[in-house]
């Protein structure tokens, strides 16, 4: 450990159940800290986590505060930017001279500490950050790793592993959380302009990406995939090699599909590997995976490790999940909640279901994300053949007057546009489940918790 966390017996983390945060928690409740945390909802994780020990409650109320935590000698406070500033037991902390950080901050010390492999990008990060973690852990190399979403391979978010220092880390741009890492290697998977509420411009938000790629160690690995907007700013002796399914120094050749299976030959500077067949056979996935085997390659896992592992791969939860797959109905649901990642996972499933109608309920993921992109996110959802919009899912914005799912809906020109509430969806659904064949939920909310209810509406 860093010396910031030499002294540091306890670690307390506001807004515990987040799937940042969680992990976190766990790597410094493996390592022997006394963990505990808030967190205003008791999820299944949170639920997971008190199963491993560590105390959680869900009152914002400092007297729930364990007293061994309420010693700012030997205490660590870890938050994120979705808690606000006048949170009780954030200004007791503060009021009381803890040292106080932010998760981006701490995963920052721990990349300083040890060879951090950071993955960056609008969208394709948590796959990609999740196939590298699998592929290294499935060879002789193993890494350690903190991912953003829960790999159906682990049943977890996190990974330990004390043989090595390697850690696999997903870099979020958002609040420029990035920007606190030290990678050893770093990947850019894209630049899509997000988080206009903190960048202002799209100009600003590539910025971010240029800075990132300043912060890669000498003597490391910056991979970029083909054609980004942006210059990248490196250190001495780092090397900068790029990436995409058809040209830069990794890429796909002899991409077979069929029988919902696909199978790429891997490019890279020294040769090829063959045969790599996708565990999740999705078109973007071969993207992914390209970013994945060149950081695998370089270090150390085999030509035969990086097929079996590629081969073996199960997902991440709520990326491109299948809830039903039957000859008559399929259920998936994916967290693309950007213009682009709508327009790649309706792309994916046009390829996989050729010809069958394609219903996309959608749950829009800010305000200002939804008024900064509503041409974008019209355009992608016109690809679909019937467009369901729930209601924005504000997590921590005030309502935006004027932006609303009504307004977003009044721009999409697919076959059918419909704005329902949570309550009258079923009811829709079932009204309509003769003429319904693929339905995909969409977007970064609460919208997966709907899945029962959709399958029971469609039954």
């Amino acid at each position: 450990m860093t010396n910031t966390l030499d002294k540091i017996r306890n670690i307390y983390f506001l807004g515990i159940g987040g799937i940042g945060m969680s992990a976190l928690a766990r790597y410094f409740n493996a390592n022997g800290y006394q963990v505990a945390g808030y967190d205003r909802n008791e999820t299944e994780l949170v639920m997971e986590l008190e199963r491993e020990g560590i105390q959680i409650h869900t009152d914002d109320n400092a007297d729930f505060i364990a007293a061994d935590f309420k010693n700012p000698n030997y205490t660590l406070v870890v938050y994120t930017p979705a808690i606000p500033e006048t949170m009780t037991e954030l200004v007791f902390f503060r009021k009381n001279g803890f040292q106080i950080m932010k998760r981006a901050q701490v995963l920052g010390e721990i990349t300083r500490s040890q060879r951090g492999i950071c993955i960056s990008g609008t969208h394709g990060k948590t796959t990609t950050c999740t196939l590298t973690a699998h592929i290294l852990n499935q060879s002789q190399v193993g890494c350690s790793a903190f991912l953003g979403g829960i790999s159906k391979n682990f049943d977890k978010n996190i990974l330990i592993n004390t043989q090595n220092d390697l850690v696999v880390v997903e870099a979020d741009e958002y609040d420029h959380s990035f920007l606190t890492l030290t990678p050893y290697m770093a990947v850019i998977t894209a630049t899509d302009a997000d988080h206009l509420d903190i960048y202002k411009t799209e100009d600003e938000y590539r910025k971010a990406f240029e800075d990132f790629s300043a912060l890669v160690r000498p003597g490391g690995t910056l991979i970029v995939k083909s054609g980004l907007p942006i210059k990248p700013r490196t250190k001495q002796n780092v090397r900068v090699l790029t990436y995409s399914i058809d040209e830069g120094d990794f890429h796909a050749e002899n991409i077979r599909m069929g029988n919902g299976e696909i199978v790429f030959d891997f490019i890279h500077p020294t040769g090829k590997i063959c045969d790599i067949k996708l565990g999740v056979p999705v078109y973007i996935n071969i993207e992914n995976g390209i970013a994945a085997m060149a950081l695998a390659l370089l270090n150390g896992a085999s030509y035969n490790e990086i097929r079996a592992a590629m081969a073996s791969y199960r997902g991440v939860k709520r990326r491109f999940e299948f809830h039903e797959k039957s000859e008559k109905l399929t259920i998936i649901d994916d967290y693309a909640h950007h213009p682009m990642e709508l327009k790649a996972s309706i792309k994916s499933i046009r390829g996989i279901y050729p010809g069958k109608k394609i219903t996309g309920i959608f749950m829009p993921h800010l305000f200002s994300r939804t008024r900064d992109l509503a041409d974008s996110f019209a355009e992608s959802l016109s690809d679909l053949d019937e467009a369901l919009l729930l209601p924005i899912y504000p997590a921590r914005e005030e309502p935006i007057p004027g932006v609303t799912s009504e307004w977003l809906a009044s721009k999409v020109n697919a076959p059918i546009v419909k704005v329902l509430t949570k309550e009258e969806l079923p009811g829709y659904l079932n009204s309509r489940k003769d003429s319904i064949e693929v339905v995909a939920t969409l977007g970064a909310g609460d919208v997966d918790l709907l899945i029962p209810e959709i399958k029971e509406a469609l039954k």
